[in-house]
């Protein structure tokens, strides 16, 4: 990796499959993905990628276990969401609650996904796994 900045790293989110994605995705976006999620990447940068991009969180049937704990632990809220990925549509405006684990469809119908448990929600909320621990003194 020769990009250290994180928000010039953020301008080559998605790149790969969609290199019209930098200058589309808006500050708030959600991506919605379907089956293992962000498969073959195995460092932190492609979570930081998308964080930075302005991508508020990503919703996919499943996802590459390494990309999930990267994006917890950087702060990227990440929800698995088993049939999400035919139910929404780009550009459709979704309510996603971290909290009950429930997203909210444009026809108001609901998806039930897998809430994460309270401990990671908390690393997420505190910004990510280094600002979680710090609040805690170190303590886990």
């Amino acid at each position: 990796m020769t990009i250290t900045d994180y928000k010039d790293l953020g301008r080559h989110a998605m790149e790969g499959v969609d290199p019209e994605f930098p200058m589309k995705v808006k500050q708030g976006d959600i991506i919605v993905a379907g089956r293992n999620f962000d498969c073959g990447s195995s460092r932190e940068h492609a979570a930081i990628a998308i964080k930075y991009s302005g991508v508020s969180a990503v919703l996919a049937e499943s996802f590459a276990r390494i990309f999930f704990r990267n994006a917890i632990n950087i702060g990227l809220p990440v929800m698995r969401c088993p049939g999400i990925r035919e139910r929404v549509k780009e550009g459709d405006v979704i309510e996603v609650d971290f909290l009950r684990g429930v997203v909210t469809l444009p026809d108001g119908s609901t998806i039930t996904c897998e809430k994460l448990p309270e401990r990671l929600l908390k690393v997420v909320a505190s910004g990510g796994l280094i600002e979680y621990l710090a609040k805690k003194g170190g303590e886990i």
